[in-house]
């Protein structure tokens, strides 16, 4: 397969129209995991996986942040790629909401959304994947895991050059994560199985923006074999 068609050869092919492809075609290069890698894995909290592997719709009166079927649907690859990254003896950080009492004045908020009130351990990294020592997990009060948060900070500290990315929402915290992790100089993977929205539609299309502009996206297949190659014999 040409580098051209492998880079087109994801998730958006079947919404985005041709000439919108022809337009991006500057952007169509060869993608790779970069070196010295971490893992940032963005808003995994319970709050998502409320609800069962059902359709977001069919959730939405009851649970109106879950992001249903898509959430339960990454799980398994999303557990592939934490154990390919430990493997590999990668840094992993996890990313979720700052719930702490008195940490910010009224109106600060991710997004514009109307929520109804929190649960205690809405934020809480969901059971599914499993939070150990060496794991570091960033609070953060604004969309971006950047954003008054020490993660810059924490990854200089380890050398880290290169942001695997997972999670959701593909539209919200990982986008904006990414276009700050990508403006701050580091290179940027995400991977293509492992992150979700709420609607299909909004996760190609910013997945196909990004892919474009800020980040390379690859499959969990692509990534995991890169990791293979770091592991300990």
């Amino acid at each position: 397969m040409a580098d051209k068609d492998r880079f087109q050869d994801h998730c958006w092919k079947d919404v985005v129209p041709e000439n919108d492809m022809r337009i991006y075609e500057p952007y169509t290069r060869a993608t790779k995991v970069g070196p010295r890698a971490a893992v940032v894995a963005i808003d995994l909290y319970n709050l998502v996986y409320r609800g069962g592997a059902h359709p977001p719709i069919d959730l939405i009166d009851r649970y109106p942040s879950s992001c249903g079927m898509y959430a339960h649907a990454a799980i398994e690859p999303t557990q592939r790629l934490l154990a390919a990254a430990r493997r590999a003896g990668l840094p992993i950080f996890y990313c979720t909401g700052d719930m702490s009492s008195h940490a910010r004045p009224q109106g600060a908020v991710s997004t514009k959304r109307r929520s109804p009130p929190r649960l205690p351990d809405d934020y809480d990294i969901y059971p599914a994947f499993a939070v150990e020592e060496t794991d570091v997990i960033i609070r953060k009060q604004r969309a971006s895991a950047f954003q008054g948060t020490p993660l810059a900070s924490h990854l200089t500290l380890l050398g880290i050059q290169t942001l695997i990315i997972c999670g959701e929402a593909t539209s919200g915290c990982v986008r904006a994560s990414v276009v700050d992790g990508y403006s701050l100089g580091f290179t940027i993977n995400i991977v293509e199985e492992c992150t979700f929205d709420q609607t299909e539609l909004t996760h190609k299309v910013n997945l196909f923006d990004m892919a474009h502009k800020y980040a390379d996206v690859m499959h969990l297949t692509e990534v995991e074999e890169h990791l293979l190659s770091l592991s300990p014999a």
